[in-house]
């Protein structure tokens, strides 16, 4: 027996290089597999295939979904204890329900009716199987990805290039025939695609009637692939479903994120994840109870527009399916929409950390609670929030109710005019919110005051908060350089807050963006004008401003822009939407840490 088992033991390792070999190569042919899978996906719903066509990319699926299933029987046959522990629980989930596909293979169709009968046609459908294989291929695609991060790349220049990548696949995608009405040039379609994955909401072209349905499904996947961020969903795809990313993957991610830790990264993920899901279908169902029956359409239609329109709330994308945007007459005099629009747009625009920091005061509370009635000691925790999320509150809550009350005085008898009194507080508040980011279009800009876009250009520049879906400058950043400017008109020497000393970092970085930001508007408004010497230089620099704080309340100039102005605002959306400081950080070397100093001196200022 001793013999035996030492045997096995010397066969074993002189089989496992071959295995480890042909797990390898099985598992690129895998990657390979779900990329055609995709490809095929893309040319079968992009255009109009023949029969002879729809038999080929049925012979591709089949030959997909073969290939995923020798993967798995290999990894369990050959390699079971490293699979049994680099798989999660939801990997396991899917291959049963890989293998469960096989139930139509095996065994003949049931002849009597019922259950087991309707088992077998759902196994069965194409609806099934292919649902099931573009799942596979999209967390194989994702598990690829982020390995390749373990080549040690900047995070700064990858999470800008993740950015890029998915603008080119999506403007690709808005080409296909299928997409469009009639069609669409390649300069509009990088547009759209930036203007999307940027949630920014400007368009060279009339979004309601330039596409399909086809074509907003599109858009609206890159809204929200952008607005989360990239890295945000292939991370959670990689750790969550495949378990096997590397520590540098993980510190990679860490730093796009600002998490404080390896061990919270993955609880954001799932927070992030679980809100927006949550936040979303709440909205979608606010809004289809707003509209329903009142626009025309049918159940299906009603529940599309309901769910493109949170979608494009939350990630402060501003891209509606109407003509005429929110401002159409359909939904215009509507006030509950503009309300559950609103409060959308600011809980997309407060940012992830806040919502987190949400739950966790709400659990701690519950745990008093329960405490509380059972006359225990109940847990003590001296902050329920956080500086950051004191500072944004405070803050936001400061632009919107000032923002309201300043434009209801200015538009009383002017945009708004007309109205109810309950009606114009609704829409003085939303002109209030949107311009910060969402920048969704509802009124005409020729009836507003000059004052007004005063003020939009103010919001549109200052934007959400950090870790949103918001753009701008930020109110963290504006938060921190007001309390500066406070400190030294007191002779302080340090900015205090809520009882806490605000770090001198956050300080340099706050002065840093604003001061990068306003050289880059100026310049990019300085190339504009160049560009486009027949268009007005305040009209320029109202686009300027709203590209770059990924605000889409243009004035309507857009598609007036040649090439060469696109694709500075294409640039502009994308600086905005990454971060001036994130890109900078990627191209300029980082100084080490020194431990000497030099003597201060002082510089006359003022």
């Amino acid at each position: 027996m001793k013999i035996y088992n030492k045997f096995l033991l010397y066969q074993n390792k002189l089989l496992r290089p071959y295995v480890d070999v042909s797990l390898k190569i099985v598992e690129a042919l895998t990657y390979v597999a779900s990329l055609i899978f995709i490809l095929t996906i893309v040319y079968r719903y992009g255009y109009d295939v023949t029969s002879e066509q729809l038999h080929t990319i049925s012979l591709i699926y089949k030959s997909v979904w073969i290939l995923f299933l020798i993967d798995f029987f290999l990894h369990i046959f050959l390699s079971y204890s490293d699979t049994k522990r680099e798989y999660k629980k939801t990997t396991w989930v899917l291959s049963i329900l890989l293998m469960l596909s096989l139930i139509p293979v095996i065994f003949k169709r049931p002849e009597e009716s019922g259950g087991i009968l309707q088992f077998w046609e759902f196994m069965s459908s194409k609806t099934y199987r292919s649902g099931l294989l573009l799942v596979f291929s999209l967390f194989n695609l994702s598990n690829g990805l982020i390995r390749l991060l373990g080549r040690k790349t900047n995070p700064a220049l990858m999470l800008a290039g993740s950015f890029i990548v998915i603008i080119i696949i999506g403007s690709g995608l808005l080409m296909l025939p299928n997409c469009t009405v009639d069609g669409i040039n390649w300069v509009d379609s990088v547009f759209v695609s930036t203007s999307a994955v940027c949630v920014t909401g400007l368009s060279p072209v009339d979004i309601a009637t330039t596409f399909t349905p086809i074509g907003l499904t599109i858009i609206i996947i890159l809204i929200q692939i952008g607005g989360l961020g990239v890295m945000t969903f292939t991370s959670f795809f990689a750790m969550f479903f495949m378990g096997n990313t590397s520590v540098y993957n993980q510190l990679v991610v860490r730093d796009m994120m600002s998490t404080n830790s390896l061990g919270s990264l993955f609880s954001t993920l799932m927070y992030i994840l679980f809100f927006t899901l949550v936040i979303e279908g709440i909205g979608a169902f606010a809004i289809w109870s707003s509209i329903h029956d009142t626009l025309g359409m049918g159940l299906n239609e009603e529940i599309a527009f309901s769910v493109f329109h949170s979608i494009s709330a939350f990630c402060n994308a501003g891209f509606s399916t109407l003509p005429g945007g929110m401002g159409d007459p359909l939904v215009f005099s509507q006030n509950s929409i503009f309300i559950y629009v609103s409060l959308l747009i600011v809980l997309g625009g407060i940012g992830f950390p806040i919502l987190v920091n949400f739950k966790n005061a709400l659990k701690i509370r519950f745990q008093r609670l329960v405490a509380f009635v059972r006359h225990q000691n109940p847990p003590h925790i001296y902050r329920l929030y956080s500086l950051n999320t004191k500072i944004v509150l405070y803050t936001s809550g400061i632009l919107i109710l000032g923002g309201t009350l300043l434009i209801g005085f200015l538009e009383w008898n002017g945009a708004l005019a007309g109205m109810g009194f309950f009606e114009k507080i609704t829409k003085a508040l939303f002109m209030a919110v949107s311009p910060r980011s969402a920048g969704f279009s509802f009124i005409d800009p020729d009836t507003l005051r000059v004052q007004t876009f005063f003020i939009f250009l103010i919001f549109m520049w200052i934007g959400g908060a950090a870790q949103s879906t918001a753009g701008g400058v930020k109110v963290n950043t504006i938060a921190v350089v007001f309390l500066n400017v406070m400190a030294m008109l007191k002779r302080s020497d340090r900015i205090e807050v809520f009882g806490r000393k605000i770090s001198s970092q956050s300080v340099r970085r706050a002065h840093a963006t604003v001061f990068i930001s306003l050289i880059v508007l100026v310049l990019s408004l300085f190339i504009l004008t160049l560009l486009e010497p027949n268009i007005s230089p305040s009209l320029l620099g109202y686009e300027c401003v709203a590209a770059m704080s990924t605000c889409g309340a243009g004035l309507g100039i857009t598609p007036l822009f040649g090439t060469p102005a696109k694709f500075l605002i294409v640039a502009l959306m994308l600086v905005g939407r990454v971060g001036i400081i994130t890109i900078l950080l990627g191209f300029i070397k980082q100084k080490n840490k020194r431990n000497y100093n030099y003597p201060s001196g002082d510089i006359i200022i003022n």
